[in-house]
C-alpha cells in the first residue's frame, strides 16, 4: 500500500505519504495522497481480497483449483445486473442490489443446469459455468450495442475491470472484514466438505446449509467486488492455489491469507496499470488477465 501511494504519475517518496498521512505535508501532495490514491488502493485492496475469498469458497465447494467467480459466470452474471441498474439511470444501493441478484441467478442457473437429472460432478459443473460466463458476455455485448453512444466508453473501460471511480472503500471493506469474521469459525466444516459431501455427511457436517452459505457469500463477495471495480478476473483463481502451495489446505488459514494476498496482488496491479505508460491508463483486468491466462492454462494442462 505504501508502494502505491507513492508511485504514480507524480512520484512521492514514503517520508512524504508519512507526512500526509499524520495531517503534515503540502497541498498539493494532501489531495493527492488523500483524495486520489488512498480511496483507490484501499477499494484495490478490498476489491483483491473479495474474489479471492470467493474464488477459495468456490474450489473448496467444487473441490477443483479452476473454480473461480469469473470462469464459473458469477462475475458475468453480476456485471449483467449492475449493467441493467446503470442502463434504467440507478445508483448506489440498487446497481449493487443488482449485482448481487445476477450473481446469485447465475450460482443458481450454474449449478441447476450442471445438476441435471441426476447428481452433478465438479467437471461438469465447471463445463456449465464455462458456457453460462459465455452466455453472460453475448448479454453484455447484445446491452453495449443498445446503449446510447455516449455511455460506451465509460461501459466498456468498467467491464474491462477500472478502479478510477472507486471513491467509498469502506463499503467493500467492511464486508470482506463481515465475511471474514462468520467464514472462519466454518474452517474446520470447510475441511471436512473439501473430501467430499458423503464424507463430510458422515462426519456430522451439516452439508446442505454449508453449501448454501457458501454460495450466498461468494455471490455476495463477487457482487460487491464487481460493483466497486468492474469484472476483473483471474484473482479467485490464481491466489487460492498459490497461497495452497505455500500453506497448505487448511482453510482456517488459507480464508484469512487469501483476504491479504489477493488485495496486495490488485493493489501491485492497479499500481502497474496507471503507472506503466502515465500518464494514461490501463484497465486493471487488463494486468490481472494477463498474469491469470498464464496460471489457468497451466492448471488446466496439470489437471488433465
Amino acid at each position: 500500500m505504501g508502494f502505491s501511494l507513492s508511485v504514480g504519475s507524480a512520484s512521492l517518496s514514503l517520508m512524504d505519504v508519512w507526512a500526509v498521512l499524520r495531517g503534515e505535508g503540502d497541498a498539493l501532495a494532501q489531495t493527492l495522497v488523500l483524495e486520489l490514491r488512498v480511496p483507490r488502493t484501499l477499494a484495490a485492496f478490498a476489491t483483491g481480497g473479495l474474489l479471492a475469498v470467493a474464488g477459495a469458497l468456490m474450489q473448496v465447494l467444487l473441490r477443483n483449483p479452476l473454480a473461480d467467480p469469473y470462469v464459473l459466470g458469477l462475475s458475468g452474471g453480476a456485471s449483467v445486473g449492475a449493467l441493467v441498474a446503470m442502463l434504467a439511470g440507478m445508483g448506489g444501493m440498487v446497481i449493487s442490489g443488482s449485482a448481487f441478484a445476477g450473481a446469485l441467478t447465475s450460482t443458481l442457473l450454474v449449478f441447476g443446469l450442471a445438476h441435471g437429472t441426476g447428481s452433478w460432478t465438479p467437471s461438469r459443473l465447471l463445463l456449465t459455468g464455462v458456457v453460462v460466463a459465455s452466455g453472460w458476455g453475448a448479454v453484455i455485448t447484445l446491452m453495449l450495442a443498445i446503449s446510447p453512444v455516449g455511455r460506451l466508453p465509460g461501459m466498456l473501460y468498467w467491464l474491462m475491470g477500472d478502479l478510477s471511480y472507486a471513491r467509498t472503500p469502506w463499503p467493500p471493506l467492511a464486508l470482506l472484514a463481515v465475511v471474514c469474521v462468520l467464514v472462519m469459525p466454518l474452517g474446520r466444516s470447510l475441511n471436512v466438505l473439501a473430501r467430499g459431501p458423503l464424507q463430510a455427511a458422515a462426519l456430522g457436517v451439516a452439508v446442505r446449509p454449508l453449501e448454501w452459505t457458501i454460495y450466498i457469500s461468494a455471490s455476495l463477495l463477487t457482487a460487491m467486488a464487481v460493483t466497486t471495480a468492474g469484472s476483473i478476473g483471474f484473482v479467485g483463481l490464481v491466489v487460492p492455489h498459490m497461497l495452497r502451495l505455500v500453506v497448505g489446505n487448511d482453510q482456517r488459514l488459507v480464508l484469512p491469507a487469501c483476504a491479504l494476498a489477493g488485495g496486495t496482488l490488485l493493489v501491485l496491479a492497479d499500481t502497474l496499470a496507471r503507472t506503466l505508460i502515465a500518464p494514461e491508463q490501463l484497465p486493471v483486468g487488463v494486468i490481472t488477465a494477463l498474469l491469470g491466462v498464464p496460471t489457468f492454462l497451466y492448471l488446466l494442462y496439470r489437471s488433465r
